[in-house]
C-alpha cells in the first residue's frame, strides 16, 4: 500500500469557491501541498483575490465572482471553461451569515445565506457537471466537497436562523447529490467545521483560547486540520465515502457530553 500515492492530488485541477481567506484559503494551501497542478479560487472582492494569489503564487488563479445567483455561478464555470477541458475538485465552501433578533431578522439575511450558502452549491456543481464529467472515471472519480458547519446539526447561542437553517439543509442536499452524481462518478462529500479563526467566527479569531474552554480537544481548529480533512476526501483515501458529511470540531458535536450549549 502506498500511503504516499494513496493521498496525493499529484497533477489535478481544483476550483475553490471563498479560497481567498478563512477556511477556503486553508483548504487551497492543502490541496497545494498534496499536488495540485492549479488551484482557481473566487470571491467578491478583487483585492482579497490578488492577495491570495500573490500568497500562493501561479498555480493559484482567481476570478473574482459573485456567486449568490445562479447568473454568477454560470459565469464563473464559464470563466473555468475558458481555461480547462475538466475539473477534477470543486470545494463549494463560500457562505454568509447573518444574525439579528427574531422580531427584527429581516428577509435579505434569510435570503443572503440560503442563497450563497446552499442555492449557489447546487447551481454551481450543475454549471461544472460537464468539466466534472470530463474529469471522471471509475479508476479517478471527479470530487464535489460541499463546506456545511456543526451548526448545521446542533445550535450555537446566537439568533443565526437563515444561517442554521442553511447548513442544515446543505448537508442533506450533499446526500441527494451524492445520490445522483455518483452515477457518473462524481463524488459528492461535505465537511462540517467547528471553531476555526476567520472573518465568518470571529469569536474564534479574537478570543481561541476562551473558545477552546468549551471544545472536547481544549483547543481551537488550526489550518492543518482542514487542509488534512479536504485532502482526505479530495484524494484516493476519500473514494469510497459517499454523501457523507465529516465534522472536523475537537468533539463538540460527537463527543461533548456536556448538556450546556457552548459558546
Amino acid at each position: 500500500m502506498d500511503i504516499a500515492k494513496l493521498f496525493s492530488l499529484e497533477g489535478r485541477t481544483a476550483l475553490v469557491t471563498g479560497g481567498s481567506r478563512g477556511i477556503g484559503k486553508m483548504i487551497v494551501e492543502g490541496l497545494l501541498s498534496a499536488g495540485c497542478r492549479k488551484v482557481y479560487i473566487s470571491a467578491r472582492k478583487e483585492d482579497q483575490i490578488a492577495a491570495a494569489v500573490e500568497h500562493f503564487g501561479d498555480r493559484v488563479v482567481g476570478i473574482p465572482m459573485d456567486i449568490s445567483t445562479v447568473e454568477g455561478c454560470k459565469a464563473l464555470a464559464a470563466a473555468i471553461s475558458e481555461h480547462e477541458e475538466k475539473l477534477d475538485i470543486l470545494v463549494n465552501n463560500a457562505g454568509a451569515a447573518w444574525g439579528t433578533d427574531f422580531d427584527e431578522f429581516p428577509e435579505a439575511g434569510w435570503d443572503r445565506a440560503m442563497d450563497l450558502n446552499v442555492k449557489s452549491p447546487f447551481f454551481l456543481t450543475q454549471a461544472l457537471h460537464q468539466l466534472l464529467n470530463n474529469a471522471a472515471s471509475t479508476e479517478q472519480p471527479a470530487k464535489v466537497i460541499n463546506i456545511g458547519s456543526i451548526d448545521g446539526m446542533r445550535l450555537n447561542p446566537w439568533e443565526t436562523y437563515s444561517y442554521h437553517a442553511s447548513k442544515a439543509a446543505i448537508l442533506w442536499l450533499t446526500k441527494r447529490m451524492a445520490a445522483r452524481l455518483i452515477q457518473d462518478n462524481i463524488i459528492v462529500t461535505a465537511i462540517a467545521p467547528g471553531a476555526f479563526a476567520s472573518d465568518m467566527n470571529k469569536a474564534a479569531r479574537d478570543a481561541g483560547d476562551a473558545v477552546a474552554q468549551s471544545i472536547p480537544a481544549r483547543r481551537i481548529g488550526e489550518a492543518e486540520d482542514m487542509a488534512a480533512a479536504a485532502i482526505y476526501l479530495a484524494s484516493r483515501a476519500g473514494d469510497y465515502v459517499i454523501g457523507e458529511t465529516l465534522t472536523v470540531d475537537g468533539g463538540l458535536v460527537h463527543a461533548d457530553t456536556r448538556t450546556s450549549i457552548a459558546g
